[in-house]
């Protein structure tokens, strides 16, 4: 039998457009009140659309919609109807508000201050757009497309899209403003990648010890979490081993290693990042 999928409640909807539209406008925002009037661009389309609308005058909010349509088809037909949806209401409502706010004015002046900010809001508006399932630029699903027939991987595409991008940056515009520029776009990734997977700095420990009773224990009981003990087997002597499993955080780290080697110091641990945690299980303890 064929599994139903839950269709989306109206209240997750409303906050998930709630969001897009919050996104769309901090992305507004930053390229007319801080990128545009300075001569500082992004990358990906949105840096190509900044581009010609310099040597053009034709009006940005027309570019990115243009640009974007094909991205957009093809996002539909290999990511999804609900991809496609919220990107095109993101990217509409990025050209729609742009416009209203060329009357307003730069906030500043000083290129520095709005490669700063400005690639700061920016990545915020983004991110929060591709966190809530769309996207105000079609270059990685161009990647995603490309990289299936090329040997490349998406964040290789488009790094190499961005060196083109900002090459052609420095012609149309200035090498100084083109610096400005790369200086933006690695603010606003850094910014997207904190909106998407959240300031929480979580991290996964894996603990391989004959000790792992008391030491899950007092895991438990001095830091306050939840263990899990998993089966393991060795692969060169196959002998067999309870492997803990626990999340914690980055101030808990000294701690846990304290922990080990009280029991076992010659423990072997791992500890890996976590870019999200879900569920009612991991909740910062009271200690």
């Amino acid at each position: 039998m064929k599994k139903q999928h839950k269709k989306e409640s109206l209240r997750s909807l409303i906050r998930r457009y709630f969001f897009i539209i919050i996104g769309a406008t901090l992305a507004a925002v930053a390229l007319e009140l801080f990128l545009i009037p300075n001569s500082v661009i992004d990358g990906g389309i949105i840096g190509i659309s900044l581009i010609l609308n310099y040597m053009t005058d034709i009006p940005f909010g027309i570019l990115i919609l243009v640009i974007n349509l094909p991205f957009l088809f093809f996002g539909y037909k290999h990511i999804g109807k609900n991809f496609f949806i919220s990107s095109s209401v993101a990217i509409l409502l990025l050209a729609l508000i742009e416009f209203p706010l060329k009357s307003v004015g730069p906030f500043v002046t000083d290129p520095l201050l709005a490669t700063v900010f400005g690639g700061l809001i920016l990545g915020a508006g983004v991110g929060l757009v591709i966190r809530n399932g769309g996207a105000l630029d079609g270059t990685e699903i161009l990647g995603i497309l490309l990289t299936r027939k090329i040997p490349f991987s998406v964040g290789e595409f488009v790094m190499f899209f961005n060196i083109f991008i900002f090459g052609w940056a420095g012609f149309v515009l200035t090498w100084e403003n083109a610096m400005y520029s790369i200086l933006t776009y690695y603010i606003a990734s850094k910014a997207i990648d904190i909106m998407i997977q959240g300031l929480e700095d979580t991290k996964a420990v894996i603990i391989i010890s004959d000790e792992y009773e008391e030491m899950g224990a007092a895991l438990t009981e001095r830091l306050g979490r939840n263990i899990t003990f998993l089966h393991g087997k060795g692969g060169y002597n196959e002998n067999e081993k309870e492997v803990i499993y626990v999340v914690i955080t980055r101030l808990e780290i000294s701690k846990l290693k304290q922990i080990v080697r009280e029991f076992d110091p010659s423990a072997f641990v791992t500890i890996t990042n976590i870019q999200e945690t879900h569920g009612t299980n991991f909740k910062s303890p009271i200690h």
